[in-house]
């Protein structure tokens, strides 16, 4: 359980911040820019939830709990040490993946397939889904950029390229099942 009594502590002032094992780093880091964007996601989310009702909201709901599971794993290196910690810290799974692609699957089932593009917006929820979409895949390139440099739990990186996918699909759901939604016409103003 987390406890927070006092919000500032004044030990970032100088540019750095804790990770997760302790360690320090400048806030500018990779490995911060990573999991800062994962949060940044979790934000829009949360401006999506405005606009959902029902199992939209409780999925999207679902969401922001595993994005916060993806920061505390990314805020965390050292994946290739033992770890004989009292609290090992926090990793993404495979099943969080899978359940992503299981709800992506039956949304789609539910929707025509695609004959053109999809230009972001229609109904305010999907306009905010595209906003999660496009924050995901740059928090995706991100966490794709730290694993060049430094280890990373890669079923993070599966979650953050599905939730892309997911919060597409999710879209056109709440663009009237994809009746509404609004379709990119190529060289329509030359």
């Amino acid at each position: 359980m987390v406890v927070l009594s006092k919000i500032y502590t004044k030990t970032g002032d100088a540019g750095e911040t804790a990770l997760g094992n302790g360690s320090r780093v400048a806030k500018h880091s990779m490995r911060v820019s990573a999991y800062g964007t994962v949060d940044e996601v979790n934000a829009v989310v949360g401006l999506a939830r405005l606009h959902a009702t029902g199992e939209m909201d409780s999925q999207l709901a679902n969401i922001q709990n595993d994005l916060f599971d993806l920061g505390a794993d990314l805020c965390t290196p050292d994946m290739d040490k033992d770890d004989t910690a009292e609290y090992p810290p926090l990793r993404m799974i495979d099943a969080q993946v899978e359940r992503l692609e299981a709800e992506i699957d039956a949304m789609n089932g539910k929707l025509e397939p695609l004959r053109s593009f999809i230009l972001p917006g229609g109904s305010a929820l999907a306009a905010h889904l595209h906003q999660c979409r496009t924050v995901a895949r740059r928090a995706e390139r991100l966490s794709v950029e730290l694993a060049t440099v430094e280890l990373i739990n890669p079923a993070g990186i599966k979650f953050l390229n599905r939730l892309s996918d997911w919060f597409f699909v999710a879209s056109r759901i709440a663009n009237n099942a994809g009746a509404d939604d609004v379709l990119w016409v190529p060289g329509a103003n030359r």
